[in-house]
């Protein structure tokens, strides 16, 4: 029985992961500021009050988490402020990239602890982040937040490949959820497409860029 802590869990992606994940008999520890009622029905192990832009809510869940061994974490959470040209400010920016960018990263260094030789780490970005595939502009705090997190999660796999943990950076697709209005595929065909991608990682494909469909995606 494998274990995995999924952040953003309680709703869309992240509730689709921790449902999949506990159906197939995993253990899941699900992170989030407030558990929704379809989290708490599932009867996982959830860490709630937990804002991933604060280093004091970091530690807390890294005191929480001491001593448990991790086959995999899925760094889910992020938000998406839409704005253009004329709209974008900078707080916004920031917002975007604290959550979608720095905590990732910093969570990832905090779970090391947690994750033994052999795990995985799976960081969900967008495509939205890809400087090739960009023919749209616009959504400037979305796309910078992303782009960042994608370097940070070619990093990790570098650093962390000497110590057997592989990484994964994968976009699900258009996922109908709050953040985008709910247009787009089901978040449980999503959250199973990600799964296989995780399933089927290994230190020879870490670092790379997938599509939740198996897709690689370009830079």
């Amino acid at each position: 029985m494998a274990s995995w802590l999924v952040t953003g869990a309680n709703r869309g992606i992240g509730l689709a992961l921790c449902r999949l994940l506990q159906a197939r008999g995993d253990r899941v520890i699900a992170v989030c500021r407030t558990p929704s009622a379809e989290l708490q029905a599932l009867g996982v192990r959830i860490e709630a009050g937990i804002e991933l832009t604060s280093a004091a809510s970091l530690d807390n869940l890294a005191t929480r988490l001491a001593g448990v061994r991790l086959d995999g974490a899925i760094l889910n959470a992020g938000i998406l402020e839409a704005d253009n040209l004329e709209s974008f400010s900078a707080e916004s920016l920031r917002r975007q990239f604290e959550l979608n960018a720095l905590a990732p990263l910093l969570l990832a260094r905090a779970l090391l602890p947690n994750l033994p030789a052999g795990s995985k780490l799976g960081l969900i970005t967008s495509r939205m982040g890809s400087i090739d595939d960009n023919g749209s502009g616009g959504y400037y705090g979305y796309r910078l937040s992303k782009t960042a997190l994608n370097m940070a999660g070619r990093s990790l796999a570098v650093d962390l490949k000497p110590r057997g943990i592989a990484v994964a950076i994968l976009h699900p697709g258009m996922v109908a959820t709050r953040m985008v209005g709910f247009s787009g595929i089901p978040p449980e065909q999503a959250a199973t497409g990600l799964l296989a991608q995780l399933d089927a990682l290994s230190l020879e494909s870490s670092g790379r860029f997938w599509h939740a469909n198996g897709e690689e995606l370009p830079w």
